[in-house]
């Protein structure tokens, strides 16, 4: 998804946090006093195609830098940021507008 969308499109990814189990079968679980499993449901579109998984608290830390190294290796077609640039000039005006128009104390 990530390759089809580097030149136009957008990846949208939901992590949402689910037992993965029936309303039923949670009040069941709850009543006789077992210990309920709660699993990170992911999902990700791109408009077009979804996919989605289910990853367990064992395997979280391990999902969670394998989707930092894809998400590192495909971030090339994001635009640098101007924002230093942009503080200098307001600065540069600010000075120009303070020497012009000098206050009176």
């Amino acid at each position: 998804m990530f390759e089809r969308s580097t030149d136009i499109g957008s990846v949208w990814v939901t992590l949402k946090r689910s037992p993965l189990k029936s309303h039923v079968q949670k009040n069941k679980m709850k009543s006789s006093g077992e210990i309920l499993e709660f699993r990170c449901l992911i999902r990700a579109t791109d408009g077009k195609k979804t996919i989605s998984t289910s990853v367990g608290a064992k395997d979280h830390m391990r999902f969670q830098a394998s989707y930092a190294t894809i998400l590192k290796a495909h971030m090339t077609a994001l635009k640098k940021r101007e924002r230093k640039e942009k503080k200098k000039v307001m600065e540069t005006d600010k000075k120009e507008a303070d020497l012009k128009n000098p206050r009176k104390v």
